[in-house]
């Protein structure tokens, strides 16, 4: 049976929680802020840890504000609209040093740069679910749909899209599934991610293209990556890119050519591994004769690569590099080496073979391309 307690918020912790101890015993609730006194219903998940639901804010946080959305706390999209920007944007640093320390056993104790931008509108990617003449995102924590009109986080173009398909929601009614949606703010591309019956799919495709569209420069089709803030594309390239330069450098996980275009400007030989089909041909059109292109997997070429670069990036997935390419980078000793990470715990484990591996950390950079969400993206320097 649930209980109900009144708890004091010590912190924010990785996923948007905010944590709270009874009887030394860690209680992780979510829509709360540092500092904050709050009454919550607990329930307990393991023998030293409860989760609890948000019933009350006693004494609120100065940096408590009004949320933006009026989906915000049903819809699971984001985490964080409650409290100021700057607040989250210091606990956001503060997790990721936390993180480092506690997976990967890592002290950093220089300082954490922090690169955002306006952290409203700044989507150009969201994935739509479509249920029942209905039109949104799942709630928190469930899959439940939350039914929206608009969302504040997505860029104006998607915002029209979103009310476009509102005003189908009738004819929609039949189908059930998802929609990936992607704009460069003139042109939609459309993914459908589910089957469809014709006269749905003739609805959704007024929505936008199926086929590749232009972005910065780049050419994307709807079954490739491409960085989802359209405000800091070039702030994460300038942070990642920095001040390197020299004969040759590799680009892993490599995506549509996002850095390996503007590592062509500075090394005389680049390398761009990528091993999705759809990206790797975006890749090989976006680079052209600039950089030697290889659809590969990252830990294949790794294996038989033999030569030294003099600087290698690596743009992960989620799941991070895994041993055996922490490994290989161990064997090949680049002198310099930079990853972007979209998650601390898996950038932590890597991190941690790379420093047995003979590597230092020179800087770490948060680059916030997910605001009003947990989500953090880490760019992190290694040289030998």
């Amino acid at each position: 049976m649930p209980t109900e307690e009144t708890l004091s918020i010590e912190k924010l912790v990785y996923g948007g929680d905010g944590l709270a101890r009874i009887e030394g015993k860690v209680v992780l609730i979510p829509y709360v802020a540092p500092g904050e006194v709050v009454r919550a219903s607990l329930d307990r998940v393991k023998n030293d840890m409860f989760r609890g639901r948000l019933l009350e804010v006693i004494s609120p946080a100065a940096a408590r504000v009004a949320p933006a959305c009026p989906y915000f706390q049903r819809c699971g999209g984001c985490q964080y609209q409650h409290v100021d920007y700057a607040l989250e944007v210091e606990q956001k640093v503060a997790i990721l040093r936390e993180v480092l320390r506690r997976v990967g056993k890592i002290e950093f104790d220089g300082e954490i740069a922090a690169i955002t931008a306006d952290p409203w509108g700044y989507r150009n990617r969201v994935q739509l679910h479509i249920d029942r003449g209905q039109v949104g995102y799942f709630e928190h924590g469930s899959r439940r749909l939350c039914a929206i009109e608009h969302c504040p986080i997505a860029s104006p173009v998607l915002n029209q899209v979103i009310a476009k398909l509102n005003a189908q929601l009738a004819r929609l009614s039949s189908f059930s599934g998802a929609v990936d949606l992607f704009t460069n703010e003139n042109e939609v591309q459309m993914n459908l991610l589910d089957r469809a019956p014709r006269s749905v799919f003739s609805i959704l495709e007024t929505a936008g293209t199926t086929g590749p569209i232009e972005y910065a420069g780049f050419r994307v089709s709807r079954n490739s990556f491409f960085q989802v803030n359209r405000f800091l594309v070039d702030g994460l390239v300038a942070c990642a890119l920095e001040d390197q330069q020299g004969d040759s450098a590799v680009d892993l996980y490599a995506g549509v050519g996002l850095f390996s275009r503007h590592l062509a400007g500075r090394f005389q030989r680049v390398t761009a591994v990528e091993a999705g089909h759809s990206a790797f041909r975006d890749l090989a059109h976006n680079v052209a004769d600039r950089v030697a292109a290889e659809n590969s997997s990252v830990e294949e070429f790794l294996a038989r690569l033999e030569s030294t670069p003099d600087f290698i990036l690596a743009d992960p997935p989620r799941a991070g590099l895994g041993k055996p390419v922490v490994k290989e980078l161990s064997r090949i000793r680049a002198p310099r080496v930079t990853i972007v990470a979209c998650d601390p715990a898996t950038l932590a484990r890597d991190l941690q073979g790379l420093l047995a591996g003979g590597y230092r950390i020179e800087k770490i950079a948060l680059v916030d391309l997910f605001p009003r969400t947990f989500h953090l993206e880490t760019v992190v320097r290694l040289r030998r």
